[in-house]
C-alpha cells in the first residue's frame, strides 16, 4: 500500500520540475503519463512549474491511494532520467544536480515503483516458497504417519522395525529441522542417534520390540550417556511403552539424565497433534522440574 511522499522527496521532485523542464509542454505530457488527470494539471497551467508540482502533488494528496500511486510513478520517472528532459534549460548543472538528488533519495528510501514491485515480487515469491514448504512437510508427516502406522500392524520381525524405527526417527528430526546423526558405532558402543537440542546433547536408542523394556535395559542406556561428556543426556524411544514397576525402580533414589518416548507419543507427533519440539520440550521439563523422565504426552495433547 502506497503513502503520501515524505517532505523531503516533495521538495526534490518540485526541484526537479522547476529546474529540468523549461517548456511547459513536454512538462505536462510527463506529468499526464505518469496518470496525473488533465483537469488538475489544466487548473494551475498559467503558474510557474515550481507551483504546478506543489499543486499536482497536493491534489494527488487529497486523491488517496491512487494520488499516492501516481505520486510514486512521477518520482520513479524522474529518476529513470539521466539528463534533463529538456536540453534548453537555463541551468543544466542545477537541473542534473537536482535528478541526481532526487534519485539518491528515492533509491535510499525505497520509493521507487520498481523497488515496490520487486519486493512485492519478493514478498509472494518467498510466501509461496513456505507454503510449498509446508506443503511438503505435512505431506511427509503423513508418510511418516503411515508407514509407522503399517509397522504397528504387522508381525515382522524386532530387527526390521527397529531399523524401520531407527529411519523414521531420522527423517522426523530432519523434517521438524533438528541436525540428527543416523545409527552409528563407536569402538564399543553402538548409537542408534544423536541429535543437539537447546544446549544439550542426545543420543538416541530405538526399540520396538515385542515387550517393554526392563530396568537393565534403561540401566544399560543411561551408562552410554553417563561415558559421555557431562552435557549429554538421552532420549529412549520404546513403541512398546514402559512398565510402571520397571520405571519406578529404575529412578529410585538416582538421579537420572534421560528422558523416555513410546509408541503413542510417537503416534500424537506423527499424527499433527503436537510438533517434535514442543513435545520433547515438554519432557524435558517435566523431568528437569519434576524429576518425571517418563510423561505420556496424552496428558496434555489429546489424540481425538
Amino acid at each position: 500500500m502506497s503513502t503520501r511522499l515524505p517532505f523531503e522527496i516533495r521538495e526534490a521532485v518540485v526541484q526537479v520540475c522547476g529546474k529540468a523542464f523549461w517548456l511547459k509542454d513536454p512538462f505536462r505530457g510527463f506529468l499526464l503519463s505518469c496518470g496525473v488527470p488533465p483537469a488538475v494539471y489544466d487548473r494551475y497551467s498559467d503558474e510557474s512549474k515550481f507551483k504546478i508540482a506543489r499543486h499536482v502533488l497536493a491534489e494527488m494528496d487529497a486523491m488517496g491511494e491512487e494520488g499516492f500511486q501516481v505520486q510514486r510513478r512521477i518520482v520513479t520517472e524522474l529518476a529513470k532520467l539521466r539528463k534533463a528532459p529538456d536540453e534548453s534549460v537555463p541551468n543544466m548543472d542545477a537541473a542534473l544536480g537536482a535528478l541526481r538528488y532526487l534519485k539518491e533519495l528515492a533509491v535510499n528510501q525505497k520509493l521507487l515503483v520498481e523497488d515496490e514491485r520487486k519486493a512485492d515480487d519478493t514478498r509472494t515469491q518467498e510466501a509461496r516458497r513456505k507454503q510449498a514448504a509446508l506443503a511438503a512437510r505435512a505431506q511427509k508427516m503423513e508418510e511418516l504417519r503411515r508407514t509407522f502406522n503399517g509397522w504397528a500392524g504387522t508381525q515382522d520381525d524386532p530387527q526390521s522395525r527397529g531399523y524401520g524405527l531407527e529411519d523414521l526417527l531420522a527423517e522426523l528430526f530432519e523434517l521438524h529441522e533438528i541436525s540428527y546423526r543416523r545409527p552409528y558405532r563407536t569402538a564399543t558402543e553402538q548409537i542408534d542417534g544423536h541429535f543437539p537440542f537447546k544446549g544439550f546433547d542426545y543420543l538416541v536408542e530405538a526399540r520396538w520390540r515385542a515387550g517393554p523394556p526392563n530396568e537393565a535395559d534403561l540401566g544399560a542406556f543411561k551408562t552410554k550417556v553417563d561415558k559421555k561428556i557431562t552435557s549429554t543426556r538421552g532420549l529412549f524411544v520404546s513403541v512398546p511403552g514402559y512398565r510402571p514397576e520397571v520405571l519406578l525402580e529404575f529412578t529410585r533414589g538416582v538421579s537420572s539424565n534421560i528422558v523416555l518416548m513410546d509408541g503413542q507419543d510417537l503416534a500424537l507427533i506423527l499424527e499433527g497433534h503436537v510438533s517434535l519440539t514442543d513435545a520433547l520440550d515438554l519432557k524435558i521439563q517435566k523431568a528437569a522440574q519434576e524429576g518425571v523422565i517418563f510423561f505420556p504426552l496424552s496428558q496434555r495433547f489429546s489424540g481425538g
